[in-house]
């Protein structure tokens, strides 16, 4: 104590003497280091440094001037403050005065300075240390999550490779530390994919992929950084799986839906042939439309052969062999029909069928000019050496076997037979003529006409001509008296054997067998009759390239694109479509095939292009239904009926179809029903109950009602027949122009007729209208029939009904005579008249006035301005009733003969001629009666 007590004891005396002289007491300046550096935490106030922030002054222990007062920060916005924590040690802190944050500045670099107390309690006098050098490092903290720097990563691969790496995704973090702004980790978050994810983020496949397996996946990424915080979101990422680059068409459907009525339709807008590069100096590409499934062959009108061959222009007089079974048509009815054809009448053969025609319908005399046609599939027979197949055959009905003309088939060559006769020739002349054809035996639909200009024979096959290769001649046959037959499907052998057979049996199936003798069929209408209505076609012909050529086969069913271009050909294969005319088609598949062949520079072939098989789904068509609607009665005076042209049962006739449309249609989202026009291809008229007594009633149709019309008629006891592809206007022209008859109408009660129309051949039908025709018999409103009052048989009809008035029901008793006088009068007044009627009816049928073929007044006009009324006394005698009754049925019975014979000296007139009278005529008879019997 006695050693550290003097010096502090002198120091006191010192600074003691010094104040007392007036001497300085703060000598010393404070000192400090000459640099520090320091760590601080961002969003942390504490700042460690090192050293310790320490200042020392020389001065202690003297009051003041040895402490430390203050230590100040010098440099720009530094957020830091120091505080003195001890004046006597110079012990101070440094902290931050504001945020620190290290993302927005990692470092921070200033002075600072020391300064002591100064001499005395007001701080006069004070000092400052040295400047020394301050380094502050804000320490990161983990705070943000790793963000990708892409929303969305995509990358496209070829199928069976193995890639190293397909494609990186990269991730940031915004702190600022390598520690923690650093991406330390990738990681594919979705389950069981082919593929992995290295630290980098490069994404490889563990496996080779397969196009045909999968064409794309989509999987997620998350990240981590080196503090292992995890991404706040994952990043998708797409992979697209590509075929190996094979050379094809890319771009097209498998399937196209064609809506009928649509018109011409594209098959493939967007297809494209890939060729992976190689240059190429031609590219052949063949479309091929596969319809040998739909009818025969392909899509076409379904109407009957009739109608057909009217529609084409073919001349008539051709006989069907094959008709669909009727009463009038019952030689086919034992023969079995290939169903479900779309209402195409097609009847098969199986080697154990055939029909022998009728005598009456076989044509008598084919002359040197006539024509066989005839649709035909037909397939190889089996054997080395098969049988002969007879479609057609003309041969002896007895005692012998001779064949005089017969269409047959062996060895998938197609044979004709023509033998004439001895009478029309005597020399050796050809008389087998040879085909063969590849179609004969293909098992697909064909079109066979046979032009026979004897001793030339010309077939064509689906329009196309062919001369025979083989042409045989022989003597003509002698002519004999024995009766021929004709057989289709077989040859009939009726001589030269125990029991008359068929034999030769055909193996197919035919539709359609016609014979027309006199004449042979032109080029343009076995062309019509054979066209398809369905086809390849092309759009926009005048935009394809120059260098472009194509070719159709005669049926559009197979199209051929060749160019030297590959973006010429694509173009071209765009514009390929599909078209089907018919307003009512058959609906369901039809397979299209695609072969290409690519030419390269210097080589023949260098690319193998896959052929493409793709289908067109014809949807099915709105089913029209078809409808009659008119006057179901008609009542016509027996005058009417026994005009020479009759009535018009259907003259108030209406046909109108109509479809059902779904939803869409038109704008609306309802179903609903449209009108719509097509053609009609027959109307039958049947008489109901007992059939037409051609002795006294017709139904028929004039030739002049079907003029300028696709339309013919043919007509029996059992009613009338209308057909011919037409409009459903022109059959209500021609079925309001058919005329019924009875010219003994007092044995008709009534008679009716039932009446359908069809559009093609049956499919679709109408409904069944049926119309009763019955006679008007007029009756006064009396208890007791009036004899005088009843029109008599031979009078002209009257077309307005008498207006019989009785007299007042309270007078009674027999008849005064003078009453009786009257009535005599009046009837051999109204003898008179009607003498006088029938002769001016007379005069004026031979004036040749002609009334309009509609009729003309209806019954009830000639009378409405007639004021005849004729009064009867209901108490009149009966007897004398009864013999004047009889005496008026021997006068009608008279006059019915005469009136007969004057309508058979004016038959020629027509019914508008016998039922018209001039006025005169009815005002003079008018006159006559009121004279009479008023």
């Amino acid at each position: 104590m006695q050693t550290l007590g003097l010096p502090f004891l002198l120091f006191w005396l010192v600074w003691g003497h010094s104040c007392a002289l007036g001497g300085k007491v703060n000598k010393h300046k404070p000192w400090i280091e000459t640099s520090y550096h320091g760590v601080i935490t961002e969003n942390m106030d504490t700042v460690l440094l090192d050293p310790p922030l320490v200042a020392l002054d020389k001065d202690a222990p003297v009051p003041f001037a040895g402490e430390i007062c203050a230590f100040k920060i010098y440099g720009q916005d530094a957020p830091f403050e120091a505080v003195v924590l001890n004046r006597t040690s110079g012990e101070g802190v440094l902290r931050a005065s504001g945020p620190v944050d290290c993302e927005i500045q990692k470092e921070y670099t200033f002075i600072i300075q020391a300064y002591d107390c100064g001499a005395g309690p007001s701080g006069a006098d004070w000092k400052k240390s040295h400047k020394a050098v301050v380094h502050i490092q804000v320490d990161d903290v983990n705070e943000f999550c790793p963000v990708f720097r892409e929303p969305l990563y995509k990358a496209s691969v070829t199928e069976g490779k193995i890639y190293d790496s397909i494609l990186q995704v990269e991730a940031w973090d915004q702190d600022c530390s390598p520690q923690y702004s650093q991406i330390c980790n990738y990681e594919i978050v979705t389950a069981g994919t082919p593929f992995a994810i290295d630290r980098n983020g490069n994404i490889r496949n563990t496996e080779r992929l397969s196009y045909d397996k999968q064409q794309s996946y989509m999987i997620m990424v998350t990240a981590f950084d080196c503090g292992q915080k995890r991404a706040k979101e994952d990043v998708a990422v797409h992979i697209d799986v590509k075929p190996v680059c094979k050379p094809g068409w890319q771009g097209w459907n498998k399937r196209v839906d064609y809506e009928p009525g649509t018109g011409s339709r594209q098959l493939f807008p967007k297809m494209h042939l890939e060729t992976c590069g190689g240059p190429l100096s031609g590219v052949k590409a063949m479309v091929e439309l596969q319809t040998n499934h739909i009818g025969k062959g392909c899509d076409r009108e379904t109407y009957s052969e009739k109608s057909l061959q009217k529609l084409c222009g073919a001349a008539s007089g051709s006989t069907d062999l094959l008709p669909a079974p009727s009463p009038s048509t019952n030689w086919t009815a034992s023969l079995l029909t290939d169903s479900g054809r779309d209402s195409d009448l097609i009847y098969r053969f199986d080697g154990r069928q055939a029909a022998n025609v009728p005598d009456h319908v076989v044509p008598q005399n084919l002359t040197d000019q006539f024509t066989i046609a005839t649709w035909m599939k037909h397939g190889p027979s089996p054997g080395l050496r098969a049988e002969k197949e007879t479609l057609l055959c003309n041969s002896d009905k007895t005692e012998m076997n001779r064949h005089h003309y017969s269409l047959y088939v062996h060895n998938c060559r197609l044979v004709f037979l023509l033998r004439r006769d001895f009478t029309q020739v005597d020399t050796f002349r050809p008389a087998e003529f040879h085909w063969k054809l590849e179609q004969i035996c293909d098992k697909e639909w064909h079109y066979y006409v046979i032009n026979v200009e004897f001793p030339a024979v010309t077939l064509f096959v689906d329009g196309v001509t062919y001369e025979p290769y083989l042409v045989t001649d022989d003597w003509p046959i002698h002519s004999s008296k024995i009766d021929t037959q004709l057989t289709v499907g077989a040859c009939w052998q009726g001589g030269e054997v125990a029991t008359p057979r068929f034999t030769q049996y055909f193996h197919g199936s035919l539709s359609g067998l016609t014979i027309r003798p006199g004449r042979i069929e032109t080029q343009k209408v076995i062309s019509c009759l054979q066209a398809c209505k369905e086809g390849l076609d092309i759009n926009s012909l005048e935009s394809l390239a120059k260098d472009i050529k194509f070719h159709f086969n005669p049926a559009q069913s197979v199209l051929v694109v060749d160019g030297e271009d590959v973006d010429s050909i694509n173009t071209a294969m765009t514009k390929v479509s599909y078209i089907n005319s018919r307003q009512f088609p058959t609906a369901g598949l039809r397979r299209l095939h695609i072969t290409t062949t690519v030419q390269c520079f210097g080589e023949d072939t260098c690319l193998s292009i896959p052929d493409i098989k793709a289908v067109v789904m014809v949807l099915p068509p709105s089913e029209p239904r078809i409808t009659i609607s008119g006057s179901n009665r008609l009542v016509r005076p027996a005058g009417d009926l026994r005009a020479p042209l009759g009535v018009a049962p259907f003259k108030e006739l209406h046909i109108t179809s109509t479809v059902m449309k779904g939803d869409g249609f038109g704008g609306s989202r309802r179903p609903g029903v449209m009108e719509v026009m097509h053609n009609l291809d027959y109307c039958d008229v049947l008489v109901i109950g007992d059939e037409l007594n051609p002795e006294r009633e017709s139904l028929e149709i004039h030739h002049s009602a079907l003029l300028g019309k696709h339309l013919d008629a043919t007509n029996s006891t059992s009613g009338i027949s209308i057909y011919g592809v037409d409009s459903m206007a022109h059959y209500e022209q021609a079925l309001r122009q058919v005329r019924y008859r009875n010219w003994r109408p007092a044995t008709l009660s009534e008679r009716k007729f039932r009446l359908t129309c069809s559009e093609l051949n049956g499919r679709y039908t109408s409904n069944e209208f049926n119309l009763e025709v019955s006679v008007l018999h007029h009756s006064a409103p009396v208890e007791h029939v009036n004899h005088m009052a009843a029109q008599p048989q031979y009078m002209r009809p009257v077309h307005h009904p008498l207006m019989i008035h009785t007299l007042n029901s309270h007078m009674s008793g027999a008849a005064p005579p003078a009453a009786t006088v009257v009535i005599v009068v009046c009837i051999a007044a109204l003898v008179v008249i009607v003498v006088i009627g029938v002769y001016r009816i007379h005069a004026t049928h031979q004036e040749g006035s002609r009334e309009d073929e509609d009729g003309g007044k209806e019954p009830e006009e000639d009378w409405d301005n007639s004021a005849l009324t004729i009064t009867v006394n209901p108490m009149e005698n009966i007897k004398g009733a009864q013999a004047l009754d009889e005496e008026v049925k021997e006068e009608g019975q008279e006059q019915e003969e005469e009136e007969e014979e004057e309508e058979e000296q004016v038959g020629g007139m027509t019914s508008t001629e016998s039922d018209n009278s001039d006025e005169d005529e009815e005002e003079e008879e008018e006159d006559e009666r009121e004279k009479v019997c008023v």
